[in-house]
């Protein structure tokens, strides 16, 4: 561009040729969860960075070097642009006292924004559909949740390609134990810690696990693990959720050292993963958070959830050879002479009435010309309207992708016709 403007590296344009497959995917989306009783929420994509402080953890990788935060000049109060949904829908159902009569399942869509390097199907600011079940206790939610993303998988027909990795958190002394443990064993091996597992080591340990440093595997593999120190509450309560997989015909595979990278999860934790996007292969992650909501200052209640990635489905979608094509206009009218003009657009409004989907040709030219358009644009039918046609109240019908002579009909019977096809 002559002037210099350009998007914000990694915020990305959606171009109308890539919307096709955007509106395939919310409409399956928005389909699947009226199956499952969900109902959507939408939050701001501004909050108060305390939120996410609070609800994320201090000494996280998003809370840390992802978040796009400043102050606001007028009141100087720090904001930041929203960098997951679910701290920003406990905050609403606190504020707005959802829980009030009972739980609620609740989805949520739309841009979030962090500060990574942009990488295949991960961008900074990129587009998740989240799901969050407030109000419900014990495994039931948990198997729904992983019952319901099998199902979605299906239905776009990558199934094949999207795997599932579960793990246990389990309670707070579980957790406690745990740590313990670990902070004593990666103490035992501060030589082989890495600078951020280093700075992690009183903060936040657990999370040292997740890390994607080659040079720490092996010993990470040894690690005290977490599923070792389960209490029984938190074993009954996962092999629930197993038995729930079973009963239901999911495959997964147990990952102890699956954590996730936010602070507030207990008992299950979940990640559906692939091979096809590279490193990042996780499309779709989540689990149980019994403590977030009394943690933000609302009732106990215990919740879980989880959130996808719609960037990185597409691609996967594309690469299949799944995405659909633009939908074609089912006419083209052209027009030629100022009564026929008039006349076009009352024609081409009485198609729209039908229920057809129609191109009205608009910046003159001759009959010739525009019919070229109307061959490009992939219509199925060209409306030819002159001032003759006009003003007889007809119009011309010429099928454009299958054989058949021009035609002459009143407005009406057209209408008809092209509804019939």
């Amino acid at each position: 561009m002559s002037n210099g403007l350009r998007a914000v590296r990694g915020m990305n344009d959606i171009l109308p040729a890539d919307s096709p497959l955007w509106r395939h995917f919310e409409t399956m989306v928005e389909a699947w969860l009226d199956l499952y009783g969900y109902r959507e929420i939408r939050t701001p994509i501004l909050e108060h960075t305390g939120l996410f402080r609070r609800a994320i953890g201090e000494v996280t990788d998003i809370v840390e070097k992802e978040m796009y935060t400043f102050v606001d000049e007028l009141n100087g109060e720090s904001l930041t642009l929203r960098p997951e949904g679910t701290a920003s829908t406990v905050r609403a159902a606190i504020e707005h006292n959802l829980l009030f009569d009972g739980g609620k399942r609740l989805w949520y869509r739309g841009p979030m924004f962090r500060h990574e390097r942009p990488q295949k199907g991960r961008y900074r600011q990129f587009h998740q559909i989240g799901v969050e079940a407030l109000g419900f206790a014990g495994p039931d939610l948990d198997i729904e949740h992983l019952l319901m993303t099998a199902r979605l998988w299906r239905q776009l027909g990558l199934a094949e390609a999207i795997h599932l990795e579960i793990n246990s958190l389990g309670g707070a002394e579980s957790r406690a134990r745990h740590r313990g443990k670990l902070v004593a064993y990666f103490q035992a091996h501060v030589h082989d810690l890495d600078e951020d597992a280093r700075r992690r080591l009183h903060g936040n340990p657990l999370r040292i696990l997740d890390s994607k440093n080659p040079a720490m595997q092996a010993m990470l593999e040894a690690a005290p693990r977490l599923l070792d120190e389960l209490e029984q509450e938190a074993r009954v309560h996962f092999d629930a959720v197993r038995q729930g997989l079973v009963d239901a015909g999911i495959p997964y595979r147990v990952n102890p050292r699956l954590v996730r990278g936010l602070d507030y999860y207990n008992h299950t934790v979940f990640e559906w993963v692939t091979d096809r996007l590279g490193a990042q292969g996780t499309v779709c992650a989540g689990g149980r958070y019994d403590g977030l909501v009394a943690q933000m200052g609302g009732k106990p209640a215990p919740a879980c959830g989880y959130a996808m990635g719609v960037e990185r489905l597409l691609v996967m979608m594309q690469e299949a050879g799944l995405a659909p094509g633009a939908l074609a206009p089912d006419a083209y009218v052209v027009n030629v002479g100022e009564s026929a003009g008039r006349f076009a657009r009352m024609a081409a409004e009485s198609l729209r009435d039908a229920g057809l989907r129609v191109l009205l040709h608009a910046g003159g030219g001759s009959f010739k010309a525009q019919m070229k358009r109307a061959d490009a644009s992939g219509a199925r039918h060209a409306i030819i309207i002159g001032d003759d046609e006009a003003a007889l109240g007809e119009v011309a019908v010429k099928p454009l992708r299958a054989q058949g002579e021009q035609r002459r009909f009143a407005l009406g019977r057209a209408v008809e016709i092209l509804k019939g096809f």
